[in-house]
């Protein structure tokens, strides 16, 4: 019988992997990939989604069309609950069997809220396109309950939004609300002048985007001021209900009364890892992610693969000590073409592959002609900021966008923004009160 090959998760990981068991070497496999949703996610984007900038199908394109001329490969849209090793084996959520001889994880990762659950329903985290969509809501209800709203105070709170986390995500996010409250809702109100609204980034290290150097850090907070946007480093959230955020600095506790909060803070693992350290005794790290050999594989378990977020795997470079691999997508890209090329070295008798990540740089946008960019280059660190920067960051996130309609309709709704700052997908359902 053919190999049968199990994906379970078509984000960048899954779906590099997906693409690399084509052709030579991998013809007489099949490949079966299983996920959640029916749609392969461009996630870097995702934020625009949530601010009205772009709507869900310009950053999303069906799976099943993605691997519509690659013969070899099966889609199904499942969700993975339990895996059995030993029979090999993965059960769906309606009770399906899926039956593999060489399996691959790539499920990706969730929110984490720190232990404390519960601030979910008050503070949305940003990872799928249902996220985007209910932050997207809260937002702009949150400017239609102020229009209504005569009690000043009880305004104030509608019109103060709050972004948690101070990464990549949190910045764009606070950067774009600013440009929403000040450029594009003027004018379309009658009792409210959105230009008043605030936008508080609240993040508990000394400084945002921590993983990009000191420099630039400071140059994404100045952008930020520039917009608008109040940034509180230093601040650890203590509390979130539906009436605001209670935080604390070294001055002490504050509160801000806030009807609109939306998390960027944390980051964990796929559920799934805990499935997967059930069925094989593989170590998980804090963040619940597994930890993996060099080539990528389960301990003990050639024939188990972990790629992307749900991996705790390190770089390994001859002559250097291994280093973490930062969970972006040009990590589990690499990833997933590491963990294709070594399969085909097991079917060959070949001894497998270290994983060697290449780590291109960081990007982030603040907002109109603002953004930061750090690239590593074999001459040494590029880094440089404003508009260079901003065009930069433009130009690369279309280049990597999946199909020429894609990068056409992004290219001309972002022309569209640039030149009218309009932003044309709010449309919005209300399924309840803003911070509901």
């Amino acid at each position: 019988m053919r190999p049968q090959v199990l994906i379970i998760g078509c984000g960048f990981g899954g779906l590099e992997a997906a693409r690399a068991l084509s052709g030579s070497g991998a013809a007489d496999i099949d490949v079966t990939v299983v996920d959640k949703t029916n749609h392969h996610l461009f996630q870097p984007l995702l934020y625009q989604v949530a601010t009205a900038g772009l709507s869900a199908p310009s950053i999303a394109a069906p799976i099943r069309h993605l691997f519509r001329r690659q013969r070899n490969v099966t889609t199904l849209m499942g969700e993975v609950v339990a895996i059995d090793a030993q029979a090999r084996t993965a059960t769906l959520k309606d009770g399906g069997l899926l039956r593999w001889d060489h399996l691959v994880v790539a499920a990706g990762a969730t929110h984490s809220y720190f232990g404390r659950d519960d601030w979910a329903t008050f503070a949305p985290g940003l990872k799928t396109l249902d996220d985007a969509f209910e932050i997207r809501r809260r937002v702009l209800l949150a400017f239609e309950a102020a229009e209504r709203e005569d009690d000043p105070a009880r305004r104030a709170a509608l019109l103060q939004f709050v972004v948690v986390g101070g990464g990549p995500t949190g910045v764009e996010l606070a950067g774009t609300f600013a440009e929403i409250a000040r450029h594009t809702l003027p004018g379309e109100f009658r009792r409210i002048d959105p230009r008043q609204a605030r936008v508080t980034l609240v993040e508990g290290s000394p400084r945002v985007l921590q993983a990009m150097p000191e420099s630039l850090s400071e140059r994404a907070r100045e952008q930020l001021a520039a917009l608008g946007v109040e940034v509180r480093v230093g601040a650890r959230v203590t509390g979130i209900d539906a009436q605001g955020l209670d935080f604390v600095t070294d001055a002490g506790a504050e509160r801000l009364d806030s009807r609109c909060i939306v998390w960027a803070a944390g980051v964990a693992a796929s559920p799934l890892g805990r499935v997967l350290a059930e069925a094989t005794g593989c170590t998980l790290d804090r963040a619940g992610r597994v930890v993996v050999e060099a080539d990528l594989s389960v301990p003990g378990h050639p024939d188990i693969q972990v790629i992307g977020d749900l991996a705790a795997a390190r770089s390994h470079v001859p002559g250097r000590e291994p280093k973490p691999v930062p969970g972006v997508s040009p990590g589990a890209k690499q990833m997933g073409r590491c963990a294709a090329a070594n399969l085909k070295r097991r079917r060959r008798g070949e001894p497998t592959q270290p994983f060697r990540y290449r780590d291109y740089g960081n990007l982030a946008t603040i907002g109109r002609n603002s953004a930061v960019v750090d690239l590593g280059t074999p001459a040494g660190p590029v880094r440089f900021s404003g508009y260079p920067a901003w065009l930069f960051w433009l130009f690369a996130h279309v280049y990597f966008l999946i199909g020429f309609r894609n990068r056409f309709m992004v290219l001309l709704d972002w022309a569209w923004a640039y030149w009218t700052y309009d932003r044309s997908a709010r449309v919005v359902t209300q399924r309840g009160q803003p911070g509901a």
